[in-house]
């Protein structure tokens, strides 16, 4: 399994870093202006639609019941069973797409009614999400090619497709003067991303021979389980939408930029979660889906529990350093161009917001896995509605007085509380078991933890006299030197708590 972890983990960086690489071309070419306003908003609608419809609600439907027919029935019946649930899709989302194409300046003054009062703002808004919408369709595609070759153990090809996203999107920014701006070259960008990720996962689902094709709907058992788990998935993931719809919703009506610096720092604090947590719970959930239908329901708690410390032990660095140095991290990755130090500053007091919610953002994935495994998504939905209905009225709370800050701290408060009502409902009905080894592995986590923050917050000082000197790359140069350091520290300190106390993260 932690093969399998590594592969997508490994590809999923490769995703953050070319992201972060994009992100970076994004900031100095945009900055926090109108433009990059107006981009980020028509770039988040269709992912926010793609999360509703897509590889959230989709996969976790999808994947299990694909498993299921391919185990009991056999590779025949279970590629037409996904050759029926393309054609669907397919159905589906091109008559989302016609509607929303002409419904956009609705769809726009829905999700960001603070454009209203710019009409050049919102126009372009309109004109960006028109180019980016297709990239919905594309990518729903892509997630049901992804959850067939994710049920065949083939992980690689889904987890470097994203890479290509970034790419794209690097590439269109660099011809930007062929578009009349660059909000115009980055949302054909990500069109053209949709394409290039399809013919990516369609290629390696051709070579083991578990392409779908189109067949026309008709209703067995396997959508019946299919549609019946869809449901509440789809209303579960609108909910945790909703909260990030709150936010841009939100964000819109606050001054120019509040939207841009949730996005700078959401990128930065997606790193670990998509890396770490995401990574995981894509492992996860098959491993504990054939574990448990082969009744073997000991080691899928197991495999839970060595998933679940490995996770919590490589997110806790990134905890650590959104907390005590956002503001140096925001400067050294995204301080040159447009984006000044004022712009730094506000995205790093966001980012040190998000980084509390971190540990629960990371430990999600693998705590609804309990649930998924057996085709439950009615009791995640309503831990996450209640989570969302909290996330928001946090929001609701701190935003006069915090705000874009509030909004960050209000979708910590709500991951927080998903986590905790996951857990109790799980280890209620016996779902779940934390073990000795789980918590002594948290215990040295804390440790190095404590060690790390101590070296993080002592320790610029003293380095920065060093750096100074340097005539280019200062802060870059001193996140660089602290990441490498704290790295063997907080490795260190890790390895031997965990050695001490006879915990190993892998299987005997």
């Amino acid at each position: 399994m932690f093969k399998k972890l590594l592969s997508v983990g490994g590809w999923t960086l490769v995703s953050r870093l070319t992201g972060f690489i994009r992100d970076v071309v994004i900031a100095a070419v945009m900055g926090v202006g109108p433009v990059a306003d107006a981009f980020f908003v028509a770039f988040r609608i269709p992912n926010h639609f793609r999360a509703i419809f897509g590889e959230g609600a989709f996969n976790n439907a999808f994947l299990p019941t694909y498993a299921q027919v391919l185990e009991r029935e056999g590779k025949a019946r279970a590629t037409s069973f996904a050759s029926r649930i393309t054609t669907l899709m397919l159905i589906i989302q091109i008559a989302l797409l016609l509607v929303a194409f002409f419904a956009m300046p609705f769809v726009v003054s829905l999700l960001a009614p603070g454009f209203s009062g710019e009409p050049a703002k919102f126009d372009l808004a309109v004109t960006l999400t028109r180019i980016t919408f297709p990239y919905l369709l594309l990518i729903t595609i892509v997630t049901i090619y992804s959850g067939i070759l994710n049920a065949h153990d083939r992980f690689a090809a889904a987890a470097a497709a994203p890479v290509l996203l970034n790419v794209s999107m690097i590439v269109a920014l660099a011809a930007v003067f062929l578009f009349p701006n660059a909000g115009y070259a980055a949302a054909w960008g990500v069109t053209a991303a949709g394409i290039f990720e399809l013919l990516l996962v369609w290629i390696s689902a051709r070579r083991i021979e578990v392409s779908p094709g189109l067949e026309k709907p008709r209703v067995d058992i396997a959508m019946k389980r299919f549609f019946k788990v869809l449901g509440p998935a789809v209303i579960g993931s609108a909910g945790v939408q909703l909260a990030i719809f709150a936010d841009t919703i939100i964000a819109s009506f606050l001054p120019t930029g509040a939207v841009s610096s949730l996005y700078y720092a959401d990128r930065l604090y997606q790193l670990p979660l998509g890396v770490i947590g995401i990574a995981a719970g894509t492992v996860l959930l098959p491993e504990m889906s054939r574990r448990i239908a082969a009744g073997d329901e000991a080691s899928a708690y197991a495999a839970q529990n060595r998933t679940m410390g490995l996770t919590l032990a490589l997110a806790a660095p990134f905890l650590v350093a959104f907390l005590v140095m956002p503001d140096l991290i925001m400067s050294a990755l995204f301080q040159r161009g447009a984006f000044d130090a004022e712009a730094a500053q506000r995205a790093g007091a966001v980012l040190a917001a998000y980084g509390l919610g971190l540990p629960a953002a990371v430990l999600i994935r693998s705590a609804v896995s309990s649930f998924y495994a057996r085709s439950d998504t009615t009791t995640p939905l309503i831990a996450s509605l209640t989570a969302v209905a909290v996330n928001v009225l946090v929001k609701i709370l701190l935003m006069n007085t915090y705000g874009v800050v509030g909004l960050a701290l209000g979708t910590a408060i709500g991951v927080w509380t998903n986590l905790i009502l996951l857990f109790i409902l799980a280890y209620r009905r016996g779902w779940t078991a934390p073990n000795r080894s789980l918590a002594k592995t948290c215990l040295a986590i804390a440790a190095g933890s404590v060690l790390l923050a101590a070296f993080a917050w002592f320790a610029p000082a003293p380095l920065e006299r060093w750096t100074t000197l340097l005539p280019l790359w200062r802060n870059e140069t001193l996140l660089g030197a602290l990441g490498l350091i704290g790295a063997l520290i907080y490795g260190g300190v890790l390895l031997a708590g965990m050695k001490v106390m006879g915990v190993r993260l892998a299987r005997r």
